[in-house]
């Protein structure tokens, strides 16, 4: 049985991100004391969960010495590993290091890491394969975990990248417009890995793969188009393009299109009535849109 200390803090990694920014406020929503690491205690976003009454904590994953002075005392610990882009070496080593700093503690009861959907298969993605990794790692540890698996960013299509197309009235995806890919927002994905500290002992040793709904590009599209009131339509983007900027992205949509990601979502939301299930297009009307 799983027994977290709810007086001490949670330590959320990526808390100035936007995963760990939602995990830290959800947690602080709940109640939950939170100790927010980062290695820009000074910056906007960590001044914003400081007011918000969350404990900044220096920590860089490249220092172990700063990750176990910031994870001493704390109860539970919300794990990521670095962005989509960094070097996958790095991410291993970086990764790795946060939970074996995390299980040479006195206090951490439970560990959730956020992965990537279906990265557990060996999927040949080079960034869900890292992920993978790290996963294998943490399940050799001597420490209660829960994997979350989330599906497709919906935040990632308020970038930079895709806002200089929807300004020309454009939803570039390198997917088929009408095949529908499994979506999740970083406010989701907070409001779970909060539920599941909530509730260790249902979910201590399991791994879930977690998506809000299931859309299609039209109908993201639309949902832009209806919360900006910019008329947006999709248009693919074919994988050769994609493979000059990074194959890694165009192995992972290659993957998509072949193979595709497998989340039931209605049984799913079905056994966590609870959790705030945010569809796209609510999502898309709670973006500061500047088209």
């Amino acid at each position: 049985m799983t027994q977290i200390n709810a007086r001490l803090p949670v330590a959320v990694t990526g808390a100035t991100g936007a995963q760990g920014g939602a995990t830290a406020r959800a947690l602080l929503r709940a109640g939950r004391p939170v100790r927010a690491l980062t290695r820009a205690v000074g910056s906007p976003a960590a001044r914003e969960l400081a007011a918000l009454g969350a404990e900044l904590a220096y920590a860089d994953f490249d220092d172990p010495a700063s990750l176990t002075a910031a994870l001493d005392g704390t109860g539970a610990l919300f794990a990521m590993s670095t962005p989509f882009g960094t070097d996958l070496d790095t991410e291993i080593r970086q990764g790795t290091a946060l939970l074996d700093a995390a299980a040479a503690t006195d206090s951490v009861r439970h560990v959730v890491l956020t992965s990537a959907s279906n990265a557990d298969r060996s999927t040949g993605i080079p960034h869900f394969d890292s992920k993978q990794r790290i996963e294998e790692h943490l399940a050799t540890l001597d420490l209660p975990w829960t994997v979350l698996g989330p599906a497709v960013f919906l935040d990632n299509y308020a970038n930079d990248w895709t806002l200089q197309a929807l300004r020309e009235g454009v939803f570039l995806l390198p997917m088929p417009a009408d095949t529908p890919i499994p979506v999740i927002a970083a406010d989701t994905i907070g409001a779970f890995a909060a539920h599941v500290l909530a509730h260790p002992d249902g979910y201590t040793g399991r791994r879930i793969d977690i998506a809000s709904q299931w859309r299609t590009g039209h109908q993201i599209a639309a949902a832009i188009t209806a919360a900006s009131g910019r008329p947006i339509r999709c248009e693919q983007v074919p994988l050769s393009v994609v493979e000059t900027y990074s194959a890694d992205l165009a192995a992972m949509f290659r993957y998509f299109q072949q193979v595709g990601l497998a989340i039931d979502t209605e049984a799913l939301h079905a056994a966590h009535p609870t959790v705030d299930w945010r569809t796209a297009e609510a999502w898309a009307a709670d973006q500061p849109w500047e088209l």
